[in-house]
């Protein structure tokens, strides 16, 4: 009896345990979410208040709109919901086709190619920043450009100077072919006997059935391009007309670099944190199915 009570007591402290180890987490995560939020509502005299005010006495909602009204945030909104959209759609299609050829199509070379797409994950895009410029400035035929590449400016100023450097990932390759490894075999020589082609076994069998892993590869790839600087604010430094909402925040740092009016950056950066976390809760239950099949998988 005594052994009984003593596992019943282990277990309802480990339980505490785990559950206070779950709290710890999300207020850790969760914190600086709020005092964004908070931040964006602070009066200029509550920034510069002495000890600090975290919670906003006269909550300037103002400041919300002040980033549609002072910022040609409207501007930034829309270059980043095609970009990343765009990109999004792009890599989903790139890599779920690659992924399937490397996954159930046997040709020489499969092996080969597979490891280069492993390799090619360690190499970090900025690397490739200097040359891929020069390729979209000097690609022939482009942007008035001659078939030597000269004489225009490519695809420099354009949305697809943007969006062409992202349209494959390797990373992305990767997992959507580990999902197409568990897709049975069977099922796509039964599609063949029956005489589906294979553009139609791709597209109205085998998508469907990882449904789980686009949606996980697409929270990826719409959370990263979403918030992409480096490359996008070297593309529009002379098209500013093309900066997206990180680019436009970052730069609005520069504009108001004085801390009275650090709240309307602050409302600038939780407006544009509003999408991604939308598109976390609409694909919430399929990203969550995503990493269960690739931890069953191993």
């Amino acid at each position: 009896m005594a052994i009984v009570q003593s596992r019943s007591g282990g277990a309802i402290a480990w339980r505490i345990l785990k559950y206070a180890l779950l709290g710890a987490g999300v207020v850790i995560m969760v914190v600086p979410f709020i005092d964004m939020f908070l931040g964006a509502l602070r009066t200029p005299a509550e920034r510069l208040a002495n000890p600090p005010v975290y919670w906003p006495r006269d909550p300037q909602w103002i400041n919300f709109k002040r980033v549609f009204t002072e910022t040609p945030a409207l501007i930034w909104f829309k270059n980043s919901i095609i970009i990343t959209f765009a990109v999004t759609f792009i890599q989903l299609l790139t890599s779920s086709m690659a992924g399937y050829a490397l996954a159930k199509f046997r040709f020489r070379g499969a092996s080969l190619l597979f490891r280069g797409v492993l390799g090619a994950q360690m190499f970090p895009f900025f690397l490739f920043i200097i040359p891929v410029f020069f390729i979209l400035r000097y690609f022939p035929m482009a942007g008035g450009n001659d078939l030597f590449g000269q004489g225009g400016s490519g695809f420099l100023n354009t949305y697809a100077a943007i969006i062409l450097p992202f349209t494959i990932t390797w990373y992305g390759i990767f997992l959507m072919r580990q999902f197409f490894m568990g897709v049975p075999d069977e099922l796509l020589d039964a599609a063949r006997l029956d005489g589906a082609g294979e553009f139609r076994i791709f597209f109205i069998i085998v998508l469907p059935l990882v449904l789980p892993g686009l949606a996980t590869l697409g929270i990826f790839v719409f959370v990263y391009q979403w918030n992409e600087v480096i490359w996008t604010m070297t593309i529009t430094r002379t098209a500013p007309d093309l900066q997206t909402l990180p680019v436009g925040i970052y730069l609005l740092r520069g504009a108001f670099a004085d801390e009275a009016t650090q709240s309307l950056q602050q409302a600038a950066v939780a407006v544009s944190i509003i999408p991604v976390m939308f598109t976390f809760l609409f694909l919430q239950r399929f990203y969550v199915r995503g990493l269960t099949a690739g931890a069953v998988k191993g």
